[in-house]
């Protein structure tokens, strides 16, 4: 986890080093949200990419290895649907990316597989393909439900025994303040005060994201050099 006050004074120490421009708390919060969520759809692509390239085989340098820690601060298992209606579930609501879907009606869970609307059209047509309890299936409704398959089983589906494993979206992240004597000053007990959920090793990251999207968003392209200098001096630290 990434300490969300510490970013924020930093990218107002960089922003105005140069007397570049003020960023607000709540443009902060806006572009926080907008890095956050940058870095971490990246990992997605990153990894796939490494994936088909031939992996070292140290085990705390690796590519893979490094972006799989990363994710997996935001892998969830077996979580109870959000509400069931009938044979439709709904799903929780910070999926990101759905994984296994289990139907835990007897002694052990059994994975419903996920079929296209085409394949499940002749599945229902014959005997022998039609989904049954020890192999249900499910279908892909929406971006928040499902529909599963036989769609009256022996046990019915209910919230508690229909689960999923999944990618949780990041936690919309929050710089939280007061106002005391016409300064915002950083407010870490207010409820709604959130830090960013990412690995803590992408608190420089986020610094450069966020100074570089202020730079294209609110018309202040001198934080887009500065993102841009920061950056390569960081990388070229790295290579040393």
């Amino acid at each position: 986890m990434v300490n969300i006050n510490d970013v924020y004074q930093k990218v107002l120490a960089l922003a105005n080093k140069e007397q570049r421009g003020y960023i607000t708390p709540l443009e902060f919060n806006l572009l926080a949200n907008h890095a956050q969520m940058d870095i971490f759809e990246q990992y997605f692509y990153d990894l796939n990419q490494f994936d088909k390239l031939k992996e070292n085989d140290l085990e705390y340098s690796g590519m893979i290895n490094i972006l799989e820690e990363k994710i997996s601060i935001f892998e969830k298992f077996k979580v109870a649907m959000s509400a069931m209606s009938g044979n439709q579930a709904t799903l929780p609501t910070d999926v990101y990316r759905l994984g296994t879907v289990f139907y835990g009606a007897s002694s052990f869970d059994v994975e419903v597989e996920k079929v296209g609307k085409k394949e499940l059209e002749y599945m229902l047509r014959t005997s022998l393909m039609a989904p049954v309890d020890a192999r249900p299936v499910y279908v892909r409704k929406s971006d928040t439900q499902l529909k599963i398959f036989p769609s009256s089983p022996s046990t019915s589906y209910t919230t508690s025994n229909i689960t999923c494993n999944y990618i949780a979206k990041p936690a919309t992240v929050n710089w939280t303040y007061n106002v005391v004597a016409g300064n915002a000053l950083y407010n870490a007990s207010a409820s709604d005060a959130q830090n960013f959920e990412l690995h803590a090793s992408e608190e420089t990251e986020l610094v450069y994201k966020i100074l570089e999207l202020a730079g294209i968003t609110l018309n202040k392209p001198g934080l887009v050099q500065i993102a841009g200098t920061e950056d390569i001096q960081k990388q070229n630290s790295e290579k040393q």
